[in-house]
């Protein structure tokens, strides 16, 4: 299998090499490379250089040398593949009004038919496939899965949409990449009666839908600080006795501009330069790892970690409690169809899924889904939720403002 990296080259000599071919036919119109090439030759030309590809990696070859082969395969027989639809059959923009009492029963038929449907998540491993197999056994629609960070499946899905690649189905991820995907229009809008079920900030986006609230809290390791010693608020953080005891995801400029915009933003960055200045703040990469840390006592304090995850290891005996410092912020994680959806009644059925039944599995196992009938929030919590289209808009100053006064201060 060709690794994360290599997938990122080759996805990016896709768009340079699709976006000559475009300039090319632009300017000579009748030169389009299916006047040159049959079908099949070219599908055959495409599946031995990819295997080339694929064997001399698994090998070792050197990436420049991948770049190289990459390059050499013609364009137009790794797209002819994926552009042809087979006649007579429905896309999913023809399905996604689809009403009636019959809905569900025209979503199933339709998908047993297609077999199979690709979901794009961000979710851990162990959670998705407690989902996937529920939807598996109920339906019996196989769920091919790709998972990565909110950033690459950004990044993949933009990469193969500029290619003509169409291989996602479904997208689940957070909040501001689902709405970087709508607004690169690969999402389709979906109409379904299980909305009348969610919170009305679940389907506020339109072409997305909130599948689960991601709401994230400080946390300590009970071994280490005493509940009753944790912070209070986050002028607490200044004080000495936190130095060198203290944690932070990389990634979470979005938490970082809600709280700052809470407090008021020039108070909230100054406050944040001084903890950083007194006590130090350890990053670290990943929700799940910061909590894992928590746990072994590495870092003794997180001030960013995902409730659930806290919830699930304090069930299972760990040493970590939560905390909160308000305002507690929340991530609306959602889920999109994709617009170009190969096995669009699958794609649709699983969407649907996702909002019904999926929310209770949610709910079991410690997330906060936007079900209403499962959604039980902590008695007291002042929650604010991240504007995931205003971070989209304001997303490069507060990358850099999270870079410049935590990240690269922070020892």
């Amino acid at each position: 299998m060709i690794s994360r990296g290599c997938e990122k080259i080759i996805g990016l000599c896709y768009i340079g090499m699709f976006e000559k071919r475009e300039v090319a036919k632009a300017a000579h119109p009748a030169r389009s490379w299916m006047q040159f090439w049959g079908r099949f030759a070219l599908m055959r030309e495409a599946s031995l250089r990819v295997s080339e590809i694929k064997e001399e990696t698994m090998q070792g070859v050197a990436t420049a040398g991948l770049v190289r082969k990459i390059k050499s395969v013609s364009l137009a027989a790794i797209f002819t593949a994926g552009l042809a639809w087979p006649a007579g059959a429905q896309s999913v923009a023809d399905l996604a009004k689809l009403s009636g009492p019959d809905r569900m029963q025209k979503l199933i038929d339709g998908a047993k038919k297609e077999g199979t449907l690709t979901l794009y998540t961000s979710q851990t491993p162990e959670d998705v496939a407690v989902i996937i197999s529920t939807f598996e056994q109920k339906y019996g629609v196989k769920v091919r899965l790709w998972r990565g960070s909110s950033e690459d499946i950004l990044q993949r899905s933009v990469v193969e949409n500029r290619a003509k690649r169409f291989e996602a189905d479904v997208y689940e991820t957070n909040g501001p990449e689902m709405e970087a995907l709508a607004r690169e229009n690969l999402l389709q809008p979906i109409e379904s009666p299980v909305f009348a079920d969610l919170i009305p900030e679940a389907v506020a986006p339109k072409n997305w839908i909130g599948t689960r609230l991601n709401i994230i809290t400080g946390a300590i390791n009970t071994n280490l600080v005493k509940k009753e010693d944790a912070p209070k608020s986050y002028e607490d953080l200044k004080d000495p006795k936190w130095k060198g005891k203290l944690g932070i995801e990389a990634g979470d400029a979005d938490w970082f501009a809600t709280v700052v915009t809470a407090m008021g933003e020039e108070k909230g960055l100054q406050l944040f330069k001084d903890i950083v200045a007194k006590n130090g703040i350890s990053i670290r990469k990943g929700h799940t790892l910061l909590a894992n840390l928590v746990t072994s006592g590495e870092i003794p304090v997180s001030l960013t970690v995902y409730l659930y995850k806290a919830n699930q290891f304090k069930t299972k005996g760990a040493p970590i409690d939560s905390f909160v410092l308000p305002p507690a912020v929340g991530r609306v994680n959602g889920v999109g169809v994709a617009a170009q959806s190969p096995h669009p009644h699958a794609a649709i059925l699983f969407f649907d899924f996702l909002l019904s039944d999926s929310q209770k599995i949610l709910a079991e196992r410690e997330f906060f889904p936007t079900n209403k009938k499962y959604l039980q929030l902590p008695e007291g919590l002042n929650l604010k939720l991240v504007d995931s289209a205003l971070m989209l808009d304001q997303g490069k100053k507060w990358d850099k403002l999270y870079q410049d006064i935590v990240l690269r201060q922070s020892r």
